[in-house]
């Protein structure tokens, strides 16, 4: 806490502040324990075959029944996590072991990759070509390992790791649609995530071999997407950092740069780099700022850094993830710099949250708003949305508060 709080004239000031903070911390439990866990215990499921269906509708009936992959990896990361940071349910790690071994049973080819999407019986649907359904299985390997340690679950944790790590420079493959060599550009998903993968990875790699990782991770994020003239993060790059005048080059995702500023929150803590943790504090502002729908309220979904119409035609909708992480970010940032205008736009984006993606009918949140904040569909999950965003920044958002109180 700052010294000039800690003046006995503002002790009102620090009673009141302490008062919302604690009111904060008890939201976000109840709402992770008694409205969200309980709406995918209950309808996700599926008895019969194994894994989880996330194609629900409001009330949580199901309305498809494939399964993909990166879905199924998050929600077994979700409940054996869970398990090991909040309480040892039992119910928590049989959801987490139902989920996998479907995943260990069908998920992967031949070589080892995860396939994208399944049938509800488990015969794949969907090629091996997105690298993000072997990061949410490494994560969830490596989660379930800890709740449960099995040396099954540390070989397939590990050898998806060194997958990605293989293939990250062309992950894509055989299944890569962009001609080589005309307009070589590299995305920021993968390093973004890989900031956050590694840590969870760390009780496998060993801590030796993340801090390996973690420099080259940090200068791609914060080195070669971020462009300091803009103060913002572009999605695409060539692969020296220089701007493509394109429409992958000029895409903005406010929600993927948000989300990215608390992962290396994260690891500018375990670097006691607080240079870092400012940075990342800054961009996070500056990205919220940018991307703020001043009209209605809401972060948009995607941006054109230049200001020409966007690619995507859903550039204006408001999705559930990219408030949820904000959520995440703007905590971080204000436990961990006590800058103000983190406080202030916590209680901006809270408010919004709380007002149009909560279902306090059905429980969980709508995934997709429209412009004026609207639900745009009324599902809970589908091939997009699934147990993840939602419970991880509840979770998130309820332990930095308690910490920020204490």
């Amino acid at each position: 806490m700052r010294s000039d709080l800690q003046n006995k004239s503002q002790a009102p000031e620090i009673l009141a502040a302490a008062s919302l903070h604690s009111s904060y911390a008890g939201q976000y439990r109840q709402e992770l324990l008694d409205n969200v866990l309980p709406f995918w215990m209950k309808h996700s499921k599926d008895e019969k075959n194994g894994g989880y269906f996330t194609c629900l509708q409001r009330d949580g009936r199901v309305f498809d029944t494939d399964k993909f992959m990166w879905l199924q990896g998050r929600e077994v990361w979700c409940f054996s996590y869970m398990y090991n940071h909040v309480s040892p349910k039992e119910e928590w790690l049989q959801m987490a072991l139902h989920g996998a071994g479907f995943m260990e049973k069908y998920g992967r080819d031949a070589s080892g990759n995860w396939f994208f999407s399944l049938t509800a019986d488990g015969k794949p649907l969907t090629q091996p070509y997105n690298i993000f359904s072997d990061c949410f299985a490494a994560m969830a390997f490596a989660s379930l390992d800890k709740a449960t340690p099995n040396d099954r679950y540390k070989e397939i944790a590990i050898s998806t790791f060194k997958n990605i790590l293989q293939r990250k420079d062309n992950w894509k493959g055989q299944y890569n649609k962009a001609y080589p060599g005309t307009r070589a550009l590299k995305g920021f998903s993968l390093p973004m995530i890989l900031c956050n993968l590694s840590l969870e990875l760390e009780h496998l790699l060993g801590a030796q071999q993340v801090n390996e990782l973690i420099p080259p991770v940090i200068h791609e994020v914060m080195n070669v997407f971020y462009q300091p003239a803009r103060g913002l993060i572009l999605e695409n790059v060539y692969a020296d950092g220089r701007f493509s005048d394109s429409f992958e080059g000029r895409l903005v995702n406010p929600g993927h740069a948000i989300e990215a500023m608390w992962f290396i929150m994260d690891l500018g803590v375990r670097l006691n780099d607080t240079a870092l943790i400012r940075k990342a504090c800054d961009i996070m502002l500056r990205t919220l700022e940018y991307g703020w729908d001043q009209e209605f309220g809401g972060i948009f979904y995607f941006m054109d850094v230049l200001g020409n119409p966007p690619q995507q035609l859903e550039w204006d909708q408001k999705l559930w993830w990219v408030h949820a992480e904000a959520l995440v970010a703007l905590s971080k940032g204000y436990e961990l710099t006590r800058d103000e205008r983190c406080l202030l736009w916590f209680e901006k984006v809270h408010a919004y949250v709380w007002e149009h993606f909560r279902d306090e009918a059905f429980g969980e949140w709508y995934g997709y708003l429209n412009r004026q904040g609207t639900p745009l569909l009324t599902l809970k999950g589908g091939k997009w949305k699934g147990c993840f965003h939602v419970p991880r920044a509840l979770y998130q958002v309820w332990k930095t508060w308690e910490r920020i109180q204490s």
